[in-house]
């Protein structure tokens, strides 16, 4: 502030004076923190007595192993292959009702089901066929056209597992496998032997459950 009167001057130092003394006191009650800082150590000290620093030990510290991460991911896909495990050795006889044709369908599920789905009540959205796979390639084939049928929203798919004509014996060997591993299933709700034209004794026509999305 620069003075332009004798008032002013006077205005000026008072405000010095003022700071002066702020600082003054500011700088008093450091020291007597810093005072009773000190008493307390010195309090401190003559109640737990002399006092003597540890050996060092010469053990070197190691910081803590991370936690290794849960493979989550790798649970829930192992969880899903369980879920979606089928098994050869699956009775289904008193599963399976034997009318004119063979057909399943599951606790639940009205008879009139079945006999929509084999007048083709619902069209055929999506079809496989197993000739020619072994056993094992055929049952994860069908695992898996299954599932991706039933993200995809299909409602109704044939399976083609053929006649066993070509096979040793000419023995189905794949139909009545066919049969065990689709009421194992749970997104299956009915089959039925398909049509002549559509396939006969060599197909079957599934009625898969709807998706949730």
């Amino acid at each position: 502030m620069k003075a332009r009167s004798l008032q002013d001057l006077k205005q000026l130092r008072t405000q010095l004076a003022e700071r002066e003394a702020r600082a003054a006191q500011a700088q008093a009650e450091r020291a007597a923190a810093q005072q009773r800082a000190r008493a307390d150590q010195d309090l401190f000290a003559r109640a737990i007595g002399a006092t003597q620093p540890l050996p060092a030990h010469g053990r070197v510290v190691h910081a803590p192993p991370a936690v290794a991460p849960e493979p989550r991911q790798r649970q829930r896909d192992e969880q899903a292959v369980l879920r979606e495990s089928i098994s050869d050795e699956f009775d289904t006889s008193t599963l399976l009702h034997t009318d004119e044709h063979l057909s399943f369908r599951r606790p639940g599920i009205g008879p009139d089901v079945a006999a929509k789905l084999r007048r083709g009540h619902w069209a055929v959205q999506g079809e496989i066929d197993l000739h020619g796979l072994r056993t094992d390639e055929a049952r994860e084939a069908l695992a898996q056209f299954l599932r991706e049928a039933q993200r995809a929203g299909l409602r109704c798919v044939r399976v083609v597992h053929g006649k066993g004509l070509g096979s040793p014996g000419r023995t189905p060997v794949l139909k009545a496998k066919v049969q065990v591993w689709l009421v194992q299933k749970a997104e299956v709700l009915a089959f039925v032997q398909a049509k002549p034209l559509e396939g006969g004794a060599g197909a079957l026509l599934v009625l898969l459950a709807a998706s949730i999305r």
